[in-house]
C-alpha cells in the first residue's frame, strides 16, 4: 500500500506544491464561480473529526467537498467511541479503512500526528493548538489575488503569537517572504519549538507600531484562543496597546491588506473602522478556506493535475 501524503503542518509541502495548489484554487474558483461543474471527486469520502467549535473550518470542507462530488461525514468526538476511551490509533485504523481522506480539528499536534501515523488515507490538519495550516493557505492565495506574488513581501503579525501566527512563519520560510510579529511581554514567538531554520525570515518588535511599518499584509487574531478561556481578563490587559488600528494601518504600506481569521471581537483586536474598512479582504478570505481546500482534497487524492487535463462536465444546476 502506498504512504498517504498528509498536510499536517504548512512545511510538509514544498514552494513548487503550493505554487500548484495556488494556481488549482484559482482555476477551481473560477470554475465555480461560471457554474460549470467539476466533479473529480465523484463517489469519494471525505471524513471530518471535530474536538473543537467550527464554522468556517466545517462548512468550507463540507461544502467544497460536495463542490467536487464528493460526500463530507461529520464526527464530533462527543457522538463517537473517542469521547469513551477508544484510542487515537485504533479510530485511525477504522476511519481511514471507511473513508478516502480526513481531515481533524482538535487540540494537541501529537493527536493529529498519531492519527495520521496509523491512517491508510490522507490526513488534513483543520487546526491544532500549535497549527492552523489551511487558514494560511487561503490567506495566501488572497494575497495573491488582490497583490500578486508574496515573495519578498512583509506581513505583520500583530497580537498572540497563537498557532496562526505559527504557520505563518513556517510559511514564510517555504514561500521566502517576512514577517514582522509584535506580541505583548510574555507572549513572544518561541523558534525553537517551531523547527524554524533561522531567523532570516521573522522579526519580532516589542512595538506594534514599529512591527506595522511599510508592511504588504496586516494580520491578527483573537487575544484568546480556544483553551485560554480562563486567562481572557488577563489578556484583555496585557493586548489593549495591540489592537490593530486606523494608527497601525497608517504605518503599513498604503496598499496593505488588512486579514482576520475570524470570528473576530471588533474593539479588542482590531477597531471595527479596520475590519470593516477598504482594506480589509477579510471575507474574500473567508471564501477562500472553501476553494484552497478544494484545491487541496483534489491534490492529496488525484495527484497534480494541470489545467489542460481538468475536465468539465456540464452545468450545475
Amino acid at each position: 500500500m502506498r504512504c498517504p501524503r498528509h498536510f499536517l503542518q504548512f512545511k510538509d509541502f514544498t514552494r513548487a506544491e503550493f505554487d500548484h495548489l495556488f494556481e488549482r484554487a484559482r482555476w477551481i474558483k473560477s470554475e465555480f464561480k461560471a457554474f460549470r461543474k467539476y466533479w473529480p471527486l465523484s463517489d469519494r469520502t471525505l471524513v471530518m473529526i471535530f474536538e473543537k467549535a467550527s464554522t468556517r473550518t466545517r462548512l468550507s470542507f463540507e461544502a467544497g467537498m460536495q463542490q467536487l462530488g464528493g460526500s463530507a461525514i461529520y464526527l464530533n468526538s462527543r457522538d463517537s467511541q473517542l469521547q469513551r476511551g477508544e484510542s487515537v490509533e485504533d479510530a485511525a485504523q477504522v476511519i481511514s479503512r471507511m473513508s478516502d481522506v480526513v481531515m481533524i480539528r482538535t487540540f494537541e499536534q501529537a493527536i493529529i500526528e498519531r492519527f495520521a501515523a496509523n491512517s491508510r488515507v490522507p490526513v488534513i490538519n483543520g487546526l491544532t493548538n500549535e497549527y492552523h495550516p489551511c487558514q494560511i493557505l487561503a490567506d495566501i492565495f488572497t494575497f495573491i489575488e488582490h497583490r500578486g506574488p508574496i515573495q519578498g513581501r512583509t506581513v505583520a503579525w500583530v497580537g498572540d503569537s497563537n498557532n496562526v501566527c505559527n504557520t505563518w512563519l513556517q510559511a514564510a520560510e517555504v514561500l521566502d517572504f517576512r514577517v514582522h510579529v509584535s506580541t505583548p511581554p510574555g507572549y513572544e514567538v518561541v523558534p525553537e519549538r517551531l523547527g524554524l531554520q533561522g531567523t532570516r525570515h521573522f522579526e519580532q518588535f516589542a512595538d506594534p507600531l514599529a512591527a506595522t511599518r511599510q508592511a504588504d499584509l496586516v494580520t491578527t487574531d483573537v487575544w484568546t484562543s480556544m483553551g485560554f478561556e480562563a486567562e481572557n481578563d488577563h489578556r484583555r490587559r496585557a493586548f489593549a496597546a495591540w489592537q490593530v488600528n486606523r494608527e497601525m494601518m497608517r504605518m503599513a504600506s498604503p496598499q496593505a491588506l488588512f486579514m482576520h481569521c475570524l470570528p473576530v471581537h471588533r474593539g479588542e483586536e482590531v477597531a471595527a473602522e479596520v475590519i470593516d474598512g477598504p482594506q480589509s479582504v477579510v471575507w474574500d478570505e473567508a471564501e477562500n478556506r472553501m476553494h484552497t481546500q478544494k484545491a487541496l482534497l483534489e491534490y492529496l487524492l488525484c495527484g497534480r493535475v494541470d489545467v489542460s487535463s481538468s475536465s468539465s462536465s456540464g452545468e450545475r444546476t
